[in-house]
């Protein structure tokens, strides 16, 4: 039997609230999206996304505060600061590839372009799903909360 009082406090110590706070703002994840598509300059971002050169400033500058991004010389040009994805940023991409797809089926209601290939394979990749420990694909129903003291300990 749930426990409503104390499922509301388990979902109290959700860390969606804190990754919404860290980039769940529509630059912010249009420029991440930038990101893993090779931009890397300041001109690059705004030219590619025709973002306002103050609003692009305050959200890079926010990415590389959080750790999201690093802020370093371009190594081509010691003149021109380049933006890279850190290991934190790269571990984004499962998330905006998910939220693509979301948008393909669920507010486009298309394919849109480009498409995302494997690229040993050049075919298009698997839609994002949850999986269990063994592989297999959950639905929603398959799934539960539960206070992580509850789990077994290995």
């Amino acid at each position: 039997m749930l426990d409503i009082e104390h499922h509301r406090a388990l979902l109290r110590q959700c860390s969606i609230a804190a990754a919404l706070e860290a980039v769940g703002e529509r630059w912010s994840f249009l420029i991440l999206r930038g990101a893993f598509n090779g931009l890397h300059h300041f001109e690059e971002f705004q030219s590619t996304l025709g973002i306002a050169r103050n609003i692009l400033s305050n959200r890079l500058g926010r990415l590389v505060e959080r750790g999201i991004l690093a802020r370093e010389p371009d190594p081509v040009d010691r003149r021109k600061i380049a933006y890279r994805l850190t290991d934190k940023g790269r571990d984004l991409l499962p998330v905006l590839i998910s939220l693509r797809q979301w948008g393909e089926k669920w507010v486009s209601e298309s394919p849109s372009n480009p498409v995302l290939v494997d690229a040993r394979h050049r075919q298009p990749i698997q839609t994002m799903a949850v999986r269990a420990q063994d592989g297999r694909a959950l639905s929603l129903g398959e799934m539960e909360w539960v206070d992580r003291a509850e789990l077994p300990r290995n």
